[in-house]
């Protein structure tokens, strides 16, 4: 067996670390001396070692991987690939964020608030649509929402529905969360159905959005201005995304169209 000391420089990682693991449950030493109270690690406790270290690298914290270590192998491998995914997105979240700082950065203080303002936000009159829409809880990232879509696109084909208008997304949380957040998809269709509603005729305040999604908070900000500067009007249900060129219709991400629009009363 090996002291302490031997164990943290034939293993590369510092006693303190090791009393650490030992303190929470992690890794016990081998054996402790009855007389000193000495730590004493066997060789083969370096495989559950590199894999503790291993795990941290993954990103799990210390309590996670205590579970982990008692997983059978192919259990193991399930929750890396859990992780492994959660760390794709992650990736994709953080490099949308890049590319909005280097837009930022590559824009002049003038043309930036110029690009603020650049919308457009107007009253309109819906009109009755019948629609078919499908109600899920999900994250809001692209990569859901696509997923969301395809599974209205599969319940509109086992329906015999074709859509006769622009796919849209109803935001029907009360507060905005990008976690478990209810929406419902839905497209208006020419065809009857039982599974088919009729949306009532309503007033919206609405503005187009041209480009990359990732920009779509700039045209929500259009319409708060909007609203602060005409009281009359106040909020009425759920906020509405029209995507009315989207990526199928899109040769790039600049040609993208996506309506904002807002439910609204009058009350003044």
């Amino acid at each position: 067996m090996f002291t302490i000391g031997e164990f943290s420089k034939l293993c590369c990682i510092s006693a303190r670390m090791l009393r650490h693991y030992d303190s929470i449950g992690l890794l016990h030493p081998a054996a402790t001396g009855t007389d000193n109270g000495y730590r004493y690690y066997h060789a083969s406790q370096a495989k559950t070692l590199h894999t503790i270290e291993k795990l941290k690298s993954y990103g799990f914290t210390l309590s996670e991987i205590k579970v982990l270590l008692e997983l059978p192998e192919d259990a193991l491998c399930i929750q890396i690939r859990l992780q492994h995914q959660k760390i794709k997105d992650q990736i994709h979240s953080l490099n949308s964020i890049l590319r909005q700082m280097e837009q930022d950065m590559s824009l002049p203080k003038e043309e930036t608030t110029m690009k603020q303002n650049q919308y457009h936000v107007i009253t309109m009159d819906t009109p009755p649509q019948n629609v078919y829409g499908i109600r899920r809880t999900i994250n809001i990232d692209a990569d859901s929402i696509h997923l969301l879509f395809a599974n209205l696109q599969q319940e509109m084909n086992a329906r015999g529905l074709k859509p006769a208008g622009a796919f849209q997304l109803i935001y029907l949380n009360e507060e905005f969360s990008h976690e478990n957040v209810e929406v419902e998809a839905q497209v208006p269709v020419n065809s009857t159905h039982p599974d088919v509603h009729t949306l009532p005729p309503t007033l919206c305040a609405a503005v187009t959005h041209y480009g990359s999604h990732e920009n779509l908070h700039q045209a929500y900000a259009a319409v708060l201005n909007w609203l602060e500067e005409h009281p009359e009007y106040q909020i009425s249900g759920p906020s509405i995304e029209r995507f009315i060129k989207d990526e199928h219709s899109a040769s790039d991400e600049s040609e993208l169209e996506t309506g904002v629009l807002f439910p609204l009363i009058k009350i003044k």
